[in-house]
């Protein structure tokens, strides 16, 4: 099963590990979007991460990542909630060449941000874009939040995003002084092809085929967020007639783009004569 999430776990070792991979998901996320491939490179390893992310956490909660930097990729955003339903948009310049992700990037920050019911306001941790590549960065970042070391191997391209993801428990070395070191360095050896072409059952054995390790059942992974013309219409009623006819004026059709969920709402003049028909002006207008 493709676009799905699959959590392990090394019992002889005190080692867990989960791997993700997005095929139809992924295309559809990218549908109407011209990403270059190094953005799209990014974008997809930043989506992977994200879901093993949300998928560790203790307590289910939307997980929201979101990178800002003054490189060429100037803004990467990721969401996803407990369901695995993820959304996703990058902005860019002007990309010449295939650059490293750190100078794709360029110097900024990560801001990752959890919400669920049990907190009154979201949790916010910002981490400096410090690595230089972004499995590096997230890992930087688990080793300074969970105090756990972790390595991510993060591959994407126009047609699928994965990630494989392990991590080091705290009685790792007194079930096995040289268990991490071992795991670590078989991960090490995963290929992009691997990860991109490989089911989770056969990324394992290829990798870790002398090691004893627990499958637990598949996640599907979801992009569900149908259009919400009902908020938008509401939206338009609160920035008032007169500056929405003055920009229909001007441009002949209003157009409102949602990046983060890849949705476009266009409202030509009869549309927009419907929206206000029932509320009068605050004062005379032109149409």
């Amino acid at each position: 099963m493709t676009d799905s999430l699959r959590r392990f776990l090394f019992d002889d070792l005190d080692i867990r590990g989960a791997f993700v991979r997005m095929d139809a998901v992924w295309q559809k996320l990218l549908i109407q979007r011209s990403y270059p491939d190094p953005v799209i490179r990014l974008l997809g390893e930043m989506s992977a991460t994200a879901l093993l992310l949300a998928d560790n956490l203790k307590q289910p909660s939307r997980l929201s990542i979101q990178s800002r930097a003054n490189g060429p990729v100037s803004l990467l955003v990721v969401d996803c909630d407990e369901a695995r339903n993820i959304r996703c948009m990058a902005r860019h310049g002007k990309i010449t060449e295939t650059p490293s992700p750190v100078d794709l990037l360029g110097r900024g920050q990560l801001a990752i941000s959890l919400e669920r019911s049990t907190l009154r306001q979201p949790y916010q941790s910002i981490v400096p874009l410090s690595g230089k590549t972004l499995a590096e960065v997230f890992e930087h970042y688990l080793k300074q939040s969970e105090q756990l070391v972790s390595r991510l191997f993060l591959a994407a391209t126009p047609t699928s995003a994965a990630g494989l993801f392990i991590q080091k428990m705290p009685d790792a070395d007194k079930r096995d002084p040289d268990g991490w070191t071992r795991v670590e360095a078989l991960a090490s050896t995963v290929k992009r092809a691997e990860l991109l072409g490989l089911s989770c059952e056969e990324l394992l054995a290829r990798l870790f085929h002398e090691e004893t390790i627990r499958l637990f059942d598949e996640k599907p992974v979801i992009h569900n967020f149908p259009k919400d013309w009902g908020k938008v219409r509401n939206m338009l009623r609160t920035l008032g007639r007169e500056d929405v006819y003055a920009t229909l004026n001007k441009n002949g059709v209003i157009v409102i783009r949602d990046e983060l969920a890849n949705h476009e709402y266009r409202f030509d003049k009869a549309a927009i004569d419907e929206l206000f028909r029932n509320i009068p002006p605050t004062s005379p207008t032109r149409h």
